[in-house]
């Protein structure tokens, strides 16, 4: 065999294992795949949470309305812990953590805690039946151009908390979703810290 033709045969050998290549890495995936997903049938992320990072800088001013179209000022949240939820009806993260949000609101309620979510424009006939389809109670504030939410915090990113002391302070903040046991371990401590 000359070495033209060993250079042909080298060629295609190699382009014939290029897909076989590829075709393992495909399963070697699909096999990742199916080990997390026995892991968690469900697919629910509830062992994953951001982690809140501590603040100490004052809560910004804001002002908007409630799904009703009344006036909400956060200032008239001071003497109470608040924690302040930036959200959107689209987004997969505000959806996962609000049934954590909830829980932990109707436990600490009746203890001087609020949550108040701010919508990030949503339409309110979206976020009305978003509120109704969580079985939310706590306030839930329209944003309707997301202006004087980004002003105020200085973010874009959802979902995004702030926790606002007794005293007027944001004294933690994350972004992404957070469960249950993160608010518990985190965010309880300020609520029981009475002055």
């Amino acid at each position: 065999m000359n070495k033209m033709s060993q250079l042909k045969n080298s060629s295609q050998s190699k382009s014939r294992a290029f897909p076989l290549i590829f075709l393992g890495m495909g399963m070697l995936l699909i096999a990742a795949a199916a080990y997390f997903i026995k892991q968690n049938p469900t697919g629910a992320s509830s062992d994953l949470s951001a982690i809140p990072i501590k603040m100490d800088y004052p809560a910004p001013a804001l002002s908007l309305t409630d799904m009703a179209g009344n006036s909400a000022d956060l200032a008239n949240y001071r003497g109470q812990v608040v924690l302040v939820n930036l959200w959107a009806t689209w987004c997969p993260p505000c959806k996962e953590e609000m049934p954590a949000l909830e829980t932990f609101y109707r436990k600490h309620a009746d203890d001087g805690f609020a949550i108040v979510a701010v919508n990030d424009g949503d339409p309110t006939p979206d976020v009305v039946k978003f509120v109704k389809d969580y079985g939310l109670t706590f306030p839930v504030w329209l944003d309707p151009t997301y202006i004087a939410t980004e002003k105020a915090f200085k973010t874009l990113n959802l979902p995004s908390s702030f926790v606002i002391n007794r005293d007027g302070q944001i004294v933690l903040s994350w972004v992404g979703g957070v469960n249950l046991q993160t608010l518990e371990e985190y965010v309880t401590p300020i609520i029981e810290d009475q002055p």
